[in-house]
Order: structure tokens, then sequence, then C-alpha cells
């Protein structure tokens, strides 16, 4: 075990591929600050209940829409503000991403994890500007890029001296309009030593799969995540909502809140029996 396979620390929170799976959860873009509230609130009485480790998750400002017409989200002003407020009444670490060199400072005075969206996991200015805030950094696999390609992108991070990275699979690009996930790019990405997690719902992205947005396959959720937590992961990676059908962004990929307990239950289940086996070490 190297130095980097110890535990992740986040407050009281700990991320580790061979510690018990912390949920980052919430929505995918801040639609308002009611709705926040209520998902927020939803995801930390459910995990309370089950005893898991929570992160919320929401975006302040989606730029990467597939129509100019598209709901983006509040801003950063705004968004900070909401997500300053659910971290404060819930006490739990937030996490958004951001798209900007210039967003990394400001939202880093609030926000616990900072996410290297996918389509911009390469853009060096971005890198620095988010290593430069000491923050803990949520890399997002690019969907066309291979596992083993991440290691460039962890280098530069190193190099900018911030070392507090989580690695997250979300897919990868096959043809046109759908994405796959190979389970034997887990152990690649658990190999560069640092935690990894597993975004289960943008992995159910069709993109360009409607007319102006992304389309996506709901209906798999709970097969896919037991796919990917029965790799042994930090943190699955997961976006709900209270009406599925009415969200402002990607909508056809969400879990229905009403199911997260259940949904839940059988992933930390799960969970739990992967890691009490142990590891075979297969040459």
């Amino acid at each position: 075990m190297t130095a980097r396979d110890q535990a992740l620390p986040l407050g009281k929170l700990r991320f580790g591929n061979r510690l018990p799976l912390v949920l980052v959860g919430g929505m995918n873009v801040l639609e308002s600050e009611s709705l926040a509230m209520t998902v927020a609130e939803h995801y930390k009485r459910v995990t309370d209940k089950l005893g898991m480790a929570y992160v919320f998750k929401a975006s302040f400002d989606k730029a990467n829409r597939s129509s100019i017409r598209s709901f983006r989200g509040p801003g950063l002003h705004e968004g900070l503000r909401i997500l300053a407020r659910i971290k404060r009444e819930f006490e739990i670490p937030v996490l958004s991403d951001i798209h900007e060199p210039t967003q990394a400072a400001p939202a880093a005075e609030v926000v616990d994890i900072l996410q290297l969206p996918a389509f911009l996991s390469r853009q060096s200015d971005l890198v620095q500007a988010m290593a430069a805030t000491g923050a803990m950094i949520n890399i997002k696999k690019a969907q066309f890029l291979a596992p083993r390609e991440m290691g460039h992108i962890l280098h530069k991070f190193e190099e900018a001296g911030n070392t507090r990275l989580l690695l997250c699979e979300r897919g990868s690009s096959f043809g046109y309009n759908n994405l796959v996930v190979d389970m034997l790019g887990f152990p690649i990405l658990k190999s560069f030593g640092y935690p990894v997690l597993f975004d289960v719902t943008h992995s159910l992205q069709m993109p360009g799969g409607r007319a102006d947005s992304a389309g996506g396959r709901r209906q798999d959720v709970l097969t896919l995540a037991k796919a990917g937590v029965a790799q042994g992961l930090a943190g699955l990676f997961l976006e709900a909502h209270p009406d599925p059908d009415q969200a402002q962004c990607d909508g056809p990929c969400a879990l229905p809140l009403a199911v997260l307990e259940p949904f839940l239950t059988q992933v930390r289940d799960l969970d739990d029996l992967v890691k009490s086996q142990p590891e075979i070490a297969i040459q």
C-alpha cells in the first residue's frame, strides 16, 4: 500500500477505496433554493438513517448544455449562497463544478470539493487554478479518454501542488449517442492510488439522444450502480429529483427521489459485502 492509498479526509468524512462507501448525491443543477433545500433534506435524512457518509452536490451553472436556450442555473454568486445555506443548515460538505479559472477561488471559499468537468479535464489553466485553492478536487474522467490517460491529469494537479484528489468514472463514448462503463477500467483508475468514485447517473446519459438535449436510461440505474459498487470503490456519485420528467437538466438519468432509500439500502449492503471479502491477487 502506498501513502496515497491511505484515506483522504474531509472533516469527519474519509474517502478510501477500502472504506465504507461515501455518497456524493444531490441534483444536477440548482433549479431553485426551495427545491435544493428539499432535496438536500431528503438525502440527509436517508443517509443518516442508513449510516452513510454524505456530500451534497449541485451545479450553480451548467455551461455545457446542448442548446443555448437550456436552463443553466442561478450563476456563481447566487448559487454559492444557496450552497452555503445547505452546508450550514444541514452540516454537510458540498460539491460543485466550475468551468472557468476565475471561478476557482470564490467557489473554494464555500465549496468543500471542487469538480473538474469531464469535457474540461484537459484544460491546464483550469487545473492550475483549481489546484491553487488547496481544495479537494473531484476529477471527472472525460468520455473521450481511456482510464490510463487520467494519469496525465493527476500529474498536472500534483505538479501544481495539490494531491487532495478524487477520480470519478462517468462512462466512455461508444459510437454516437451512447456511453458505456468499462468495469475493467476501475482497477486502472484505482492503480493511481487515489479514491475512485462512480458517477452512475451521468453514465446513463445518451448524449444528443433527444432533439435539443441528452436522453438517458434511468430505469437501469440500480443495475449499473450495483455493477460499479461491486468493484470496491470509495464513493457513489448520484443525482436524484422529486419529478425527473420535470427536471431542468438530465432528468432522463436522474433517480426518482422517492426511491432513494431502497436504492441506497441495496447499494450500501452490497458495498458492505464486497469490502468484507479478502482481496485475492491474481497474476
